[in-house]
């Protein structure tokens, strides 16, 4: 039985996944796989090469450097996120991932985005992180109004968010039975649909189907919430989510409240770690009950 880690999308909320990730990787708590989407795939794959503090400690150094994201990026490029620098120049020459730990991680790391032209997900699993890889982490993140879609493979890729923003079905789908899934919102969170409509119709005519898409994203995220509440009530899933609403835009980069954003991830994950290792533990026993069924009937 595979157990799975979900990870959620929203901006600078994802400091609060960060915060929980830490804490379960200084725990060594392991997974057979993980899903990310946006910015759950931009800091979800620290998990898998094993780094510690990285997002808090990249993000907090350059939330004031105009090479990193912000409104000169967004008029010189099209991408809020600078892609060069943020997605290449950051993790290869200025605060390093390490490769080598990622690739040599069994761990399976998966991302979801949303192609253009149909307006549907687009899952990918990346089996070699490499400079190509990330600019699949960097389509899944890609906002739609503050980035331009990014060519992968035969396709133009927007963020993840916009088509499947809690990808638990699809894991499951992959034969991960079990999964911890790591939201950014409260519980009780009900999406509405967005007031940013006039101008998905106006700057992104050119692509109708996110236009629909976008129109129609809050029935597809509360549709999610509520197979999120059915697979815990079974017992498939546990849910780590804040206890309020994060108090941090989506794009702002004010370091006190990035600092207590990841805190917070960081109390969330202490408070729930008997849960989440005695969680993760039990997924494992069963792998393992399972497994010595499967020999004894193969006897």
């Amino acid at each position: 039985m595979k157990t799975g880690l979900v990870l959620e999308g929203g901006g600078m909320r994802g400091l609060f996944t960060a915060g929980v990730m830490d804490v379960m990787m200084e725990h060594d708590i392991r997974f057979d796989g993980i899903v990310g989407v946006s910015a759950g795939a931009s800091f979800g794959c620290n998990y898998k090469s094993h780094q510690v503090g990285r997002v808090l400690r990249y993000n907090v150094r350059f939330k004031d450097d105009p090479r990193y994201m912000g409104l000169r990026s967004l008029l010189r490029t099209g991408n809020l996120v600078a892609a060069e620098f943020s997605y290449h120049t950051l993790p290869n020459e200025l605060d390093l991932y390490d490769y080598d730990a990622c690739n040599s991680d069994p761990t399976e790391f998966h991302v979801v985005c949303t192609d253009v032209l149909t307006g549907e997900p687009v899952y990918h699993h990346i089996e070699f992180m490499d400079d190509k890889s990330l600019e699949w982490i960097r389509a899944s993140a890609s906002m739609p109004l503050v980035s331009r879609p990014v060519p992968l493979e035969g396709r133009l890729l927007l963020d993840g968010g916009i088509s499947d923003s809690i990808p638990l079905r699809y894991f499951q789908e992959q034969g991960f039975e079990r999964n911890i899934v790591i939201l950014t919102q409260p519980k009780g969170f009900y999406k509405k649909r967005t007031r940013l409509m006039p101008f998905f119709h106006l700057f992104m005519r050119r692509y109708p189907a996110i236009v629909e898409a976008m129109s129609r994203r809050h029935l597809m995220y509360n549709e999610e919430l509520a197979y999120l509440e059915e697979q815990e009530r079974l017992g498939n899933i546990l849910l780590i989510y804040p206890q309020d609403t994060l108090p941090i835009g989506r794009t702002e980069q004010d370091e006190k409240k990035m600092r207590r954003i990841y805190a917070m991830g960081r109390a969330k994950a202490e408070e729930m770690l008997s849960e989440i290792q005695a969680f993760v533990e039990a997924s494992q026993t069963w792998a393992g009950i399972n497994a010595n069924v499967t020999r004894d009937d193969c006897k």
